[in-house]
């Protein structure tokens, strides 16, 4: 099957595996295929409240699996992963970016700023649109486009406090 836009098999497998999560308690944190040394991954992200766990993965990886070979949606061989997102996770999908307003945030920019930072790390402030807020510990508020960063991650200590608050 043949994708024709950028992101196309994710979110197609998004879709396919959304249902099968649902039924075994999690959600889709993430979906990426990658080329990586020459193979290709498919790497779906699986949480839940309380974080995920081997066993977690490996049902979700059975779940998936025939219904990937059944409908197809990846072109040419692929290895299959199924893995937690991590303490550290990435904020990718307007949905990760609301549900951790107010948390701690390493933004890591595609181009440095003029006075050379290229990672600022502060509080989510708000996100609207292709834009999210972050409140430095200098108590700067700085506006940053998300299309000017590689990756937006979770800091470990303002996940582990949401656990532990749960």
């Amino acid at each position: 099957m043949s994708e024709g836009k950028k992101g196309g098999v994710a979110e197609t497998v998004r879709g396919m595996a959304a249902p099968y999560a649902e039924k075994l308690g999690l959600s889709i944190w993430d979906v990426r295929y990658v080329r990586e040394g020459g193979a290709w991954y498919l790497r779906i992200f699986i949480d839940k409240p309380g974080g995920v766990g081997i066993a977690d993965c490996e049902a979700m990886s059975r779940a998936i699996d025939g219904p990937l070979d059944e409908r197809d949606p990846v072109p040419g061989p692929y290895c299959l992963e199924v893995s937690s997102p991590g303490v550290c996770r990435e904020l990718t999908r307007p949905e990760h970016f609301r549900q951790y307003l107010g948390a701690g945030v390493t933004a890591r920019l595609i181009r440095p700023l003029a006075d050379g930072r290229r990672e600022l790390a502060g509080t989510l402030v708000s996100f609207s649109g292709g834009e999210f807020v972050l409140a430095l510990e200098t108590g700067e508020h700085k506006t940053i486009s998300r299309k000017d960063v590689s990756s937006v991650r979770l800091r470990d200590d303002d996940f582990l406090e949401g656990i532990e608050e749960s």
